[in-house]
């Protein structure tokens, strides 16, 4: 009874007492609801700029933004904006009656009672800004093409082709044409189309090219599926690469440019006989090709544009050109192109917005006078429209920079590559840094890809450029005497080039070349004797004294102490030379900026203090290379080496045993770094960040190595093997929860116990807010991936999940976890022998407003085998489960119980 009476008169209290003393409270507690005001939107003003601050960050690296986040910044700036302005005008407000000695009642009472509802305002936003995430990560597509002109000619091929690949007897069509005539865009438009129609589960697409690199080939075909090899033979990547298609339903591939038979199986493509889902669409310039040596069942031709056709594609592409004296010199110049795309739309863009009848005249007159090119393959026509939109280019550090793409002589141009010839060359005007050069590079290439020049690879390490392209910068670079190449051939002094010609070549190439000496009068800044097979370097090598950049790749050389001569030598690139010792003269390279040994496995003795003494050095590579260091005070080279280097950003690295690193060793200044420390890990495989760290057998006991753990909170792609240092090492190795980290792999580290415990962060920390991938395997006594509540936010980038031979391990994710993975797209777990379910629910972990909550919404592809205790997927009696594409049940897997083969029915078990 007592307690009714209270609770009755707690309610008359509140309904006529407490609006009173409301109202006057106004009055009395006007400085602090306007005190409370400021604090409040300070604290909303904070929250906002430091989700500004990932919204940064996931656009950087070409994530989505979420819509409520979009929407709750917007609402937030509008409140600010409005609150900021309110509080000026109270000032103003306070000012105006005497300065404040004369207040106004009312107004005091309007201004505070407005300030506590805006202060409530405020806080209540606030709380709506929690996100579990901000951003997510675009599915990963082939690149598309451009939007084309409804070309006629164009249409019908592409229907045929459409028309072919609906046709269930067909499974093999093939689509040829000239080089430059538009094959790759329209398979490109076949596979935009095929996915928009529906007509397959995937469409994957990869380059051949003339010298087709199988591993290359395979990459490019796992990327669209969402693989990752594991495996480094091409023979056991084709296995794998053949498992995963074929367990796709249907799918199209297509393979572009085609020069001679490809085997298929040796890729992992599996032949369209065997399984019925699969068609496949080859392109080539050569229908032999492909109806002989491809087995095609179907051919079609891409034929050069009509006159008609190539006005509408050339007018389109350059804009408006309305002055009626200049349109017809603008028809004659389109006609010159001969119907190729490829030249159309280069040409056009190099004319786009151009007014004047004089250079178009000029245009006209150069397209017209150009004989025959002596290029295989490369038409006058091509060329003199393709050399004509080079002299459009606009500055000579882009044309310069385009020729030198062209004289590489790989299908695809590695940046790297750029980096080394084109600093030698001093290509690049104004920068004072190898990364600043790097950072160039970047612009340049997307200078020539905009004007169609450089190709899309979907790597932002490699580009790719058309081989006609190629031919004709090779054309103008050896017009213009700045080279001097050759490949497969013996080289004599009387077959170069005459001495005044000799005096322009700045770049000399000899790939494969069996070479004596060097001619008198060379005033070189680059030289590649690439893949040599001489006892020692030519002796008139020494006389090279401007030299800057010498690339020695795989040469077969005994004796470089000649190099020591060339002193002003900055890159020197020995990669994958079978040397086992460097020079000690190495060491008067002072002005040496960048040294890769990477590949150089054999190279065993580097002596103590030559690396020391390269105090210009930005960029060391060796990796797959030296791995014999030593302490201090021995013979060959020691780590403390690193600490005299000074300007390094890049290093690529790998040591044997954690001991050898110095305790005091910094890392600050590395911008890129690959660093592997035991030798258990390998080399082989494409790096997805700048920053990947490896260590096996690493004890923050025994190996207090600030360096190492300073890198760990910048590292992006992280592997560790063989940890010891206890259940909880890596909340040893980051203690905030590793902010940066995308790319986890743990394996064959017993001691571990848990991945991560929310009890050993920081309070306001996250864990892993930017991971997409987590691998673990071989952790015999792991307990739980994640353990205890984590703040929101927390893994909520992870698309992929691969555990393997986790024998202690009954769960995957707790619910609470589980309901954070809103991007989640792969799921696979393999041999985990006490693995019970996939989501485990703890009753303290039910919330009312997550019942409906959908579980793994982007999940599409699902892999559970030999797990013999695995009963159910989720302890929710009505788990929301999406439907993945793809499900792989092992046969030692047993049923999951009755609730949740409802949900997941296509488990067909």
């Amino acid at each position: 009874m007592v307690e009714i009476v209270l609770s009755v008169a707690a309610k008359v209290s509140e309904y006529l007492v407490d609006p009173a003393v409301r109202q006057l409270g106004y009055l009395f507690n006007y400085r602090a609801n306007i005190e409370d005001l400021s604090q409040q939107v300070e604290k909303l003003r904070d929250a906002r700029a430091r989700l500004q601050h990932s919204v940064d960050e996931a656009i950087g690296n070409g994530h989505i933004i979420e819509d409520d986040v979009c929407k709750w910044m917007k609402r937030a700036d509008g409140f600010i904006q409005n609150a900021c302005k309110f509080l000026e005008d109270e000032k103003e407000a306070r000012k105006s009656c005497f300065n404040g000695l004369c207040p106004n009642l009312k107004s005091r009472y309007q201004l505070s009672r407005e300030a506590r509802k805006k202060a409530g305002v405020s806080v209540q936003i606030l709380g709506d800004g929690q996100f579990e995430k901000v951003a997510y990560r675009a599915p990963l597509q082939g690149i598309r093409c451009r939007p084309s002109e409804a070309l006629e000619s164009r249409m019908l091929t592409l229907n045929e082709v459409m028309e072919a690949l609906r046709d269930a007897k067909i499974n093999k069509i093939g689509v040829w044409g000239l080089g430059g005539v538009g094959k790759t865009t329209l398979v490109k438009q076949v596979a935009e189309q095929a996915a928009q129609e529906k007509l397959f589960e995937k469409v994957v697409t990869a380059a051949v090219l003339e010298t087709p690199d199988l591993k290359k080939i395979q990459g490019e075909l796992a990327d669209l599926l969402g693989m990752k090899f594991e495996e480094e033979s091409e023979q056991g990547r084709a296995a794998r690469l053949y498992q995963r298609m074929n367990e796709i339903k249907t799918i199209l591939i297509i393979l572009d440019d085609i020069w001679a038979k490809l085997d298929l199986e040796k890729i992992g493509i599996p032949s369209p006989d065997h399984h019925k889902g699969c068609k496949l669409v080859l392109t080539s310039r050569n229908e032999h090709i492909l109806s002989n040596e491809m087995d095609t069942q179907k051919d079609f031709r891409v034929q050069p544009l009509q006159e008609d056709e190539t006005w509408i594609l050339f007018k389109n592409t350059a804009g408006s050109i309305e002055n009626p004296e200049l349109q017809p010199i603008a028809v004659d110049v389109a006609k010159e192109c001969a119907g190729l795309p490829l030249a159309i739309v280069t040409l056009a863009t190099a004319l786009k917005g151009e007014k004047s009848v004089s250079i178009w005249e000029d245009a006209r007159l150069q397209l017209k006078s150009q004989t025959s090119t002596n290029v295989t393959g490369l038409t006058t026509n091509v060329y003199s429209s393709l050399k004509l939109s080079y002299e459009h280019l606009k500055g000579v550090e882009v044309k310069s920079f385009f020729l030198l793409c062209g004289l590489i002589s790989q299908n695809d141009i590695h940046i790297w590559d750029l980096l080394k010839y084109g600093v030698g060359l001093r290509l690049f005007q104004g920068t004072n840094t190898l990364e600043e050069a790097k950072n160039r590079i970047d612009t340049l290439v997307g200078n020539l890809k905009s004007s169609n020049f450089l190709l899309e690879t979907g790597h932002n390490a490699v580009v790719r450029m058309h081989d006609l392209v190629r031919s004709t910068a090779r054309k103008i670079a050896s017009d213009q005497h700045h080279m001097f190449t050759l490949q497969n051939t013996t080289v004599r002094v009387e077959g170069w080039p005459r001495i005044d010609e000799l005096q322009k070549v700045t770049w000399v190439s000899l790939h494969d070349c069996d070479i004596r000496e060097l001619p008198e009068g060379l005033q070189l800044k680059v030289l590649d004797l690439s893949r040599m097979q001489l006892p020692s370097l030519p002796f008139s090598l020494h006389c090279l004294t401007n030299l800057r950049t010498l690339c020695l790749d795989g040469c077969k050389v005994e004796d470089i102490v000649m190099i020591a001569k060339l002193k002003k030598l900055e890159i020197l690139s020995l990669m994958d030379s079978d040397m086992e010792q460097l020079p000690r003269e190495i060491a008067l390279l002072t002005h040496l900026r960048l040294l890769d040994l990477s590949g150089s496995s054999k190279l065993k003795v580097i002596p103590s203090d030559v690396i020391s003494s390269l105090s210009q050095l930005e960029n060391l590579c060796m990796a797959n290379s030296f791995t014999q260091w030593e302490g201090e005070g021995k013979s060959n080279a020691c780590l403390a080496e690193l600490k005299d280097l000074s300007h390094l950003t890049s290093l690529d690295i790998q040591i044997r045993d954690a001991k050898l690193l110095p305790k005091d060793i910094v890392f600050d200044n590395l911008v890129r770094y690959r660093i592997f420390v035991g030798d258990v890990w390998s080399w082989g495989g494409i790096f997805e960040t700048n920053k990947t760290l490896k260590l096996n057998k690493f004890d923050t006991s025994l190996h207090p190595v600030d360096g190492i753990i300073k890198l760990l909170k910048r590292t992006e792609d992280l592997h560790l093997c063989e940890l010891c240092s206890g259940t909880n090492v890596l909340s040893k190795l980051d203690g905030e929860g590793f902010l940066k980290l995308k790319h986890l792999n743990v394996e064959s580290s017993p001691e571990i116990q848990y991945i991560v415990n929310s009890m050993d962060l920081p309070p306001s920390h996250g864990a892993f807010p930017v991971m997409e991938t987590l691998s673990l395997n071989q952790l015999i006594n792991l307990q739980e991936v994640c353990r205890g509540q984590f703040q929101a936010g927390s893994f909520g980038c992870l698309r992929k999940v691969e555990v393997k031979d986790c024998d202690g391990l009954k769960f995957l994710f707790s619910l609470s976890v589980a309901r954070c993975l809103s991007r989640l797209e792969e799921i696979k777990v393999t041999r985990c022998e006490s693995m019970v379910e996939m989501v485990s629910q703890e009753r303290k972990e039910i919330r009312e407003d997550a019942v409906n909550v959908p579980l793994f919404p982007e999940l599409r592809h699902l892999t559970l085998e030999d797990l013999p205790k695995l009963s159910n997927f989720c302890f929710e009696e009505n788990p929301v489960l999406p439907k993945p594409a793809s499900t792989i049940v092992g046969p030692s897997t047993p049923p999951l119980n009755q609730p949740v083969c409802q949900t997941l029915i296509i488990l067909s078990i």
